[in-house]
This record gives structure tokens, sequence and C-alpha cells, in this order.
């Protein structure tokens, strides 16, 4: 594989979150509770950048259009199901980062959509 903007480390955990989703905090206080090292992205605190997008689809063996939750209320009120272009999908990110998929968590080389809490010792 090779190296993209996003780095890694064995030592750490990287988490891809937003803080004002259930899932997000559950995550993040269930990891510090057992003491895992995290280091926190709060994507609606910092935004990703198009090839941290494309990267974390990549790592993640996914479509940047499989990123987007279309289940979310944001998602289907300002959009309709369309074609849209991978660099569309990706300004769609970037201006509502609540419709991103995540957690996702990072540690080395693997990388998870934490769908449980729990899920973040599994990295």
């Amino acid at each position: 594989m090779n190296k993209g903007v996003i780095s890694t480390s064995d030592r750490q955990i990287t988490l891809y979150f937003n803080s004002k989703s259930r899932i997000g905090k559950q995550a993040m206080a269930y990891a510090k509770t057992h003491g895992l090292a995290i280091e926190e992205v709060d994507i609606l605190k910092t935004p990703l950048t198009g090839t941290q997008i494309t990267e974390l689809a990549d790592r993640l063996g996914v479509k940047i259009n499989e990123m987007v939750n279309q289940e979310h209320y944001k998602y289907r009120k300002k959009f309709t199901a369309k074609c849209f272009s991978s660099e569309d999908w990706i300004t769609m990110i970037q201006n509502h980062p609540e419709i991103m998929k995540q957690p996702i968590a990072l540690r080395g080389d693997k990388t998870i959509l934490v769908e449980t809490p729990t899920d973040i010792i599994r990295i």
C-alpha cells in the first residue's frame, strides 16, 4: 500500500468521528475507558480534505459514495438519489460532514468502520 497523507501508528488509534453522533461519542468513551491511546479527529471541527476522504475510502476498500450515509436525514433532505461523480460525493462530505459514515478507526495498516462502540478494540 502506498503511503497517503494520513499518518498512522501501530501504537495509537486515530479515530475520525462526529462528536455529535451517539456512536461516535460511545466509541470514544469506550476507547478511553479501556486505556487505548487515541488521536481524536472530530470531522465537524476538522474539515477533511478530498485527499483524506479518498484515502479513508481506499483504506476501507469502498467507493467514495459508500462513505455517505444516505439514510441520514440531512442527506435525504438536501439530495435526491442521482448519479454523482466522486468529486461530487467528496464535496458533499466536505460541506456536510455529518453525512459521512463514521467513526472510522485507523491503527497502522488497519482501518475499520466502527459500527458498535466495542468494535474499537478489534483494531
